[in-house]
Order: structure tokens, then sequence, then C-alpha cells
């Protein structure tokens, strides 16, 4: 059943063209040819590192229906990072369905091919391994909260559409650094429900709030998360959206949750609730976090006069025409300027003759000074 809603969907949605746009590409891994697409934004000229950013399709799906309704290759385009789409193997013990997860028993674990094909596609290109991230609908949801716990030394941040944890992802999760989370459920899932999956006095799958509340504590949030209304935009569809938010004491927001009040088994923007658009909602929340967490919650020097006790102290900020620097990293040492999404507006080499930059041709905004691996937020006037 769920194959056949993928395929509807596919024909109702997919545009011929953007299967131009992507690459066909193929990995050796463990005994299996696997498949992957790839969008490399014409912006990508291997200077810099740019983001990595999975996208996992359904249960029973492929890569030319995940294409269709999660279509990344304009804000690939626009914020200049590559996306992957991978391709599933057929399961022999559910009656050969492509699915990320292989039921028992099987010596399938698509874990450790994921962080294979991390490594191959940083070999081909400039990959900034701090900013990998993931996302997937339904199943390919699930596998996604699944390589936040499994893999977690490697994925910043994840989306996921459609589903909630499994119990035993639950039960073996191990996460290692600040890890943002997003989710977009329907309330009304009648495939991936809301509320959890008992069976027989079983938990298979926590409830959203279970689930929610499980990764608030992990990054240190408080337990009440707020909540604002989205605009209903859309009134023939029948559902509205609920934003949740759960924040840290500082202010720093790790897990959010896109609740779609009536909503079903949808990708939202693509069907199902049009109040929002899933593609763009998750690009906009995961592109804010490296390994180390929220990079807009980095340490920020908000005074004119330096604090040579930070290891990185960046002033005046707010700043109007230039920025001074004052760091060990130095006496050279590559810089780019990013916006909160991540994409870069500036790059250069700072010098202990010159730690200066010039920002007076940036639009009044917050942005991020990234140098070695740290991030500083400042503010342009």
């Amino acid at each position: 059943m769920i194959r056949l809603f993928f395929l509807f969907v596919c024909l109702s949605f997919f545009n011929t063209n953007l299967a131009q746009s992507f690459v066909n590409e193929t990995l050796q891994y463990d005994g299996e040819t696997r498949s992957y697409e790839i969008y490399v934004p014409s912006t990508y000229d291997g200077s810099v590192s740019v983001p990595l950013m999975f996208s996992f399709h359904g249960g029973g799906g492929n890569i030319a229906e995940n294409k269709a309704i999660n279509d990344l290759s304009s804000l690939a385009e626009t914020d200049n990072f590559i996306a992957v789409y991978p391709q599933a193997l057929a399961d022999p013990n559910d009656d050969g369905e492509t699915l990320w997860i292989h039921k028992d028993p099987t010596s399938i674990d698509d874990v450790w091919f994921i962080d294979a094909l991390i490594d191959t596609i940083s070999n081909d290109y400039q990959i900034d391994l701090n900013r990998v991230y993931a996302c997937g609908y339904s199943h390919g949801g699930e596998f996604t909260l699944s390589l936040a716990c499994r893999l977690n030394n490697r994925i910043a941040a994840i989306g996921v559409v459609a589903r909630t944890m499994q119990t035993y992802t639950y039960n073996n999760c191990s996460p290692v650094h600040p890890t943002g989370v997003m989710t977009i459920l329907g309330t009304d899932d009648f495939i991936s429900n809301y509320n959890g999956v008992y069976w027989q006095g079983t938990q298979y799958y926590l409830s959203a709030e279970e689930m929610h509340s499980y990764w608030a504590n992990y990054n240190n949030c408080n337990n009440t998360a707020t909540v604002t209304d989205i605009p209903n935009t859309n009134t023939s569809d029948g559902t509205t959206v609920e934003r949740h938010t759960w924040s840290t004491s500082e202010g720093c927001e790790y897990v959010e949750e896109l609740k779609v009040i009536g909503g079903g088994h949808d990708w939202p923007g693509s069907f199902g609730n049009m109040d929002i658009n899933a593609t763009e909602e998750i690009w906009q929340f995961v592109s804010k976090y490296d390994l180390n967490g929220l990079m807009a919650c980095s340490t920020a020097s908000i005074s004119d006069k330096p604090d040579y006790g930070k290891k990185i102290v960046l002033y005046p900020n707010p700043s109007k025409d230039q920025i001074t620097v004052q760091t060990s990293f130095l006496p050279h040492k590559n810089y780019s300027l990013l916006t909160l999404t991540g994409k870069q507006v500036k790059s250069g080499v700072l010098k202990s003759s010159e730690p200066t930059i010039n920002i007076s041709s940036l639009p009044s905004n917050i942005y991020l000074l990234k140098l070695h691996d740290r991030y500083i937020k400042f503010v342009k006037l």
C-alpha cells in the first residue's frame, strides 16, 4: 500500500527536468553495488568546503520518488551545499521492499553504508565534515533518527517527516554532541501513529511527546516548549500547524516540531498540509548547526574592548565598517563569513599584521565568523 502511494506521488509531482540536474553514482560496499544520486550546485568550485545533506526515501520507495517530494536542488544552488539521495536495498524478509532498516535475520546495516558514503563523497568533493545533515520521510525518517543516534559523531543535525523514534533506536541511542532535531508530524497519521505504537503490551515506537522529551533532555533544553501558530494560508487542506520549540536556558534552540493538526502521512508543501514547505523548513533548521551545536550560540565579545582571556575575540561587536580578530590561530588563517543559515558571503586570509575584516559592503544582519573549527557570532549594523 505504501509503495503504491509513493508511485502515485511520483507521477503527480515528479518534474522530468529535475533528473537532468542530478548525477547517478554507485559505490561498491559490503559486496553490493549501491546507488545514489548527487546534486552539486553550479556555485561549487572546490575552493571552499561545503555542507552535505542526505535525503532518505520512505519504505518501498526510490530515489526518483524522493526527489519528487523533496527537491533540494534550488536550495543547494542558493546556499551552496551538496545534496545526496541514496537508494535502499530490497529486504528479502519483507517481500522485497526497499528498506533502510532490514528485518532480522539480516547482515545489512545501512548506518555503516552512509558512513562509507560520507567518506567517498568527501574524497571527491570539498565537504565541511562538521556540517553533514540528514533528513528522511516515513521509514527514511526512522533511519534518519537511527543515524542521529548511532552515527552521531558525523551527523550534525536532522529533519524527520512522518515518523517517530523506534523503541529499539531509543534504547541504543548514544549521541556525543549537541544535536539539532526537527520533526514534522501529522496528528492523524494512520501509518506512523503520533501517540506511538504498542502491540500486545510491547511498545515499538515512541510517542511524539516521548521522542521530543528525549532529545530536549539530551540537549539540556527546558522541559516545556514554546508554541507559536503558523499562519493558516491554505484553508482548503483541512489542517493547521503549530511550531513547538525547545530551547536551553540561554535561548539556544535545539529541538523543534512542526505539529500538523489533522495531518496525515504527508510531506507538507508537496502533499497534505500546504501552509509550510517541509523541504525549506528542514534546511533552514539543520543548516544552523555543526558538530559543536548551534553555531549562533558561540560565545562572542559584545564590547568595544577585546577580552584576551578568550581563545578568539572579535571586536567591535556590533560593527558597521570592520571587525578585528584577536586569536592564537594567527599569524595566518583562512576565514569565512556566513549567514546564520550557513551561506558564505565573504572569505579571505587573516594576517598578524592586519587582523581586520572589512564588512562595510554586507547588509545589516547577524553573521558568523568561521575561523579554524570555531564560529563567532557578530552583528553588522
